[in-house]
């Protein structure tokens, strides 16, 4: 399996932006971490194999948005409401288990880098 994140950048707080992961191989739960400079990696947001399902971290509910395209095998995260602790590099991972996601991840994609000015 192989991820490849893309869509980063440097926008305003406030601002918004959105995240893509193209997917190879099959079909996975699919999941977004970050990681700050000097912070662990974090989980942000999960999605289900049928997109039927999601859950976010409490530091982005309400303002990101995961969501999937199965046929084009995509998984996108929709940011809004950018504040500048969202800096990160933003990573999309891969999982077999949806609800074990946030713990176990199978697959890492490389990261892309997400800053927010203030």
């Amino acid at each position: 399996v192989q991820l490849q994140a893309s869509g980063g950048g440097l926008v305003q707080a406030g601002g918004s932006l959105r995240l893509s992961c193209a997917a190879s191989g099959r079909t996975f739960s699919m999941g977004w971490f970050r990681q700050a400079p000097g912070k662990e990696r974090e989980f942000v947001a999960g999605i289900s194999r049928s997109g039927g399902s999601t859950d976010y971290a409490d530091s982005v509910k309400g303002r990101f948005t995961i969501s999937r395209d199965n046929a084009k095998n995509l998984v996108y995260l929709q940011m809004n409401s950018l504040k500048p602790e969202d800096t990160a590099v933003y990573y999309c991972a891969a999982s077999s288990n949806y609800y074990t996601l946030s713990s176990s991840v199978n697959y890492w994609g490389k990261g892309t880098l997400v800053t927010v000015s203030s």
